[in-house]
């Protein structure tokens, strides 16, 4: 849990630069194999914290709207 809640409190950045670390590791091969399922797993909540900070982001840049005749439509977000 500990290591989850570090990972949220990163910025996109700061987590892909350490997902990229991670991933030049593991495809290397030479790692331990205990060490290389810790990092696979560390990576994975990197992974999942770039996508939902990535959603985020663009969340705040559009939003959808619903014409009056069903079609959908996106337009800026007005921060309201």
């Amino acid at each position: 849990m500990e290591q989850q809640q570090n990972i949220e409190a990163m910025s996109f950045e700061q987590a892909l630069r350490e997902l990229e670390t991670i991933v030049r590791k593991l495809e290397t091969g030479q790692g331990e194999l205990e060490s290389s399922i810790r990092d696979y797993e560390r990576g994975t909540l990197l992974k999942n914290h770039c996508q939902k900070k990535l959603s985020d982001a663009k969340m705040k840049v559009e939003k959808i709207i619903s014409a009056a005749d069903g079609n959908l439509a996106t337009a800026a977000f007005d921060g309201e």
